[in-house]
């Protein structure tokens, strides 16, 4: 009986991300835009075009601090519904192309076109092809990398920026991915690769010449295995269709303080109702609560509680979010607050709902209920806190939707 081959890997994963979204579906919607340096947000800046990353501009950075390095920089307000209306679209086009979808934000997915090149064209014809709708369907750019696993796909991606299409061959992933920097991997964030660059590492090669125990004892077992995956190209080659989000959240800048502690409270409360007025209308409970910290000098931090049970109540969510913030707060005198955020993680359907036992008064899921329905008919906007009716509830950035779990 003659010996079975294994079939030749094939790269037929394609990330496909649209270039400096926000930005440019301004400059789509507004040809006085184009060709010029746009950033938009407020005080902060949400999003900027290349012709403003190009002179130093970059997301989370405030505005002041972008318009000093960028003179002339066209600063606009956001318009979320027009970004979720493009997002819309182009993910009807990435479903057109294929069912096997996986979205990882508004603005970018991965696509599984394998087995595709039998019945219609090769997975990078096909990328070509979902470049070409994405511009004269939506009218906006887009970058697709074309990989044998997602990750290779999500990095090529990254070095195809802006606005094109990168093959890696997979019996060239070493050539492609080895001489690339550290920072462009999936998953090395700064703190990993200031720790790598203390040893002397600059490119996934180098990391690539050392053993994985070596790897393991810089930077910990879990990531040490991950990054000694990463650079032999040993990632899963899975695109993940159907799988419910793991957390929720939603986070808001602040500026550079002083801050009135009473008004972080109200912001981060603000942030509460907003992330679970979300679970609740995604019929999941959470079990942990993360709170997260951006301080004066831009470094990061975050705290967590975790529930005996699962729960959807803001009360009790709320509770202890405030209980994280108040915990923090000789921390945040010393180091100065820019940046409040929610998660909330451990998500779970909400089929079986253990509540709490109330003894100090009665149950207050009732509140949450009128509140959910209030803002179904009104709009988020309807109910508000007292404390935030001066400030605002601040910008609420469009999500992708919650998918439903495939049937088993």
């Amino acid at each position: 009986m003659p010996a079975t081959v294994d079939p030749a890997p094939v790269a037929g994963i394609l990330h496909a991300d649209l270039d400096a979204f926000y930005a440019s579906v301004e400059q789509r919607d507004d040809r006085r835009l184009r060709g010029r340096p746009v950033a938009v947000g407020g005080g902060v800046v949400l999003a900027a075009s290349y012709e403003a990353k190009r002179r130093g501009v970059r997301t989370a950075m405030s505005a002041r601090q972008a318009r000093s390095l960028c003179p002339g920089l066209v600063v606009v307000r956001p318009r979320f519904e027009a970004y979720s209306a493009a997002s819309k679209a182009v993910f009807a086009i990435f479903r057109d192309t294929t069912p096997a979808v996986q979205g990882v934000s508004i603005d970018e997915a991965f696509l599984d076109v394998r087995g595709l090149h039998r019945i219609d064209a090769a997975p990078v014809r096909l990328g070509a092809r979902l470049r070409d709708r994405v511009r004269d369907e939506v009218g906006l750019p887009i970058t697709v990398g074309v990989a044998r696993t997602p990750f290779l796909a999500k990095v090529a991606s990254r070095v195809a920026k802006p606005d094109g299409l990168l093959l890696v061959d997979p019996d060239g992933e070493d050539a492609f991915l080895h001489p690339l920097p550290l920072e462009v991997l999936w998953g090395v964030g700064a703190v990993t690769a200031e720790k790598l660059h203390a040893f002397g590492l600059a490119t996934a090669g180098d990391v690539a010449a050392l053993p994985r125990s070596v790897l393991e004892h810089a930077l910990g077992p879990a990531m040490g295995r991950h990054l000694h995956a990463v650079v032999h190209g040993r990632t899963p080659d899975r695109v993940e269709t159907g799988r419910r989000r793991g957390s929720v959240g939603a986070q808001r800048a602040l500026g550079r303080g002083p801050h009135d502690p009473a008004q972080v409270r109200a912001a981060l409360l603000g942030l509460v109702d907003r992330v679970c007025r979300r679970m609740r209308g995604g019929h999941r409970l959470a079990r942990t609560v993360v709170l997260r910290l951006r301080f004066a000098d831009y470094t990061k931090a975050t705290r967590s509680r975790s529930f005996a049970f699962a729960t959807a109540s803001g009360a009790q969510i709320g509770a202890a979010a405030v209980a994280l913030l108040d915990e923090a707060a000789p921390l945040l005198r010393e180091r100065g607050i820019t940046l409040v955020g929610v998660a909330l993680t451990g998500l779970e359907p909400d089929d079986h709902w253990q509540p709490a036992l109330d003894l100090d008064g009665g149950a207050r899921d009732g509140l949450d209920v009128a509140v959910d329905a209030v803002a179904d008919r009104f709009g988020s906007g309807a109910l508000v806190r007292g404390a935030l009716l001066r400030r605002g509830t601040g910008l609420e950035v469009p999500t992708l939707p919650d998918e439903p779990e495939d049937d088993a």
